[in-house]
């Protein structure tokens, strides 16, 4: 077994392991004020979605959340059940269903709106540093050929 492939398997690195316990720990941080509003964060995600552009279809919540139908189609279904959306049809295509928030989903984002700056307080970095984080990780997002050091 050469050096190389000694280093190479080493936990330390992997760039794909401070990305995953950074992304853990952002999550968490989520945590207990999604709690009293019944919801994971997952389906906050979706909220953030809905509430800047409500009525769209599910294809376009997959792709601005980076999920797979798989994924969101069940995720939606607890969200109707719990009467915050509505799935219905497209009229103009029946294989598209729109998600529209009900009354109730509008109305949880008042209820919502500390969240972003109460987790934002828990994130222990300088605003230059955040907004270089930031830029550096929707640039990786975008960047879907190289996979070196990931």
């Amino acid at each position: 077994m050469s050096h190389d492939y000694h280093e190479a398997m080493k936990l330390d690195n992997q760039l794909c392991f401070p990305l995953y316990a950074a992304a853990r720990k952002v999550t968490n941080l989520y945590t207990p004020h999604l709690k009293p509003l019944g919801l994971t964060y997952t389906q906050y995600i979706v909220f953030l979605v809905l509430w800047e552009h409500d009525g769209i279809p599910v294809g376009e919540i997959c792709d601005r959340l980076m999920l797979d139908n798989g994924t969101l189609s069940p995720l939606l279904k607890k969200m109707e059940q719990a009467g915050y959306v509505v799935r219905e049809r497209s009229k103009a295509d029946d294989r598209v269903v729109i998600i529209s928030l009900t009354e109730e989903g509008k109305q949880l984002q008042k209820r919502a709106r500390d969240i972003p700056a109460a987790v934002g307080s828990c994130i222990d970095l300088p605003a230059d540093k955040a907004g270089e984080l930031y830029m550096l990780l929707y640039e990786l997002l975008g960047n879907k050929g190289s996979t070196d050091n990931i």
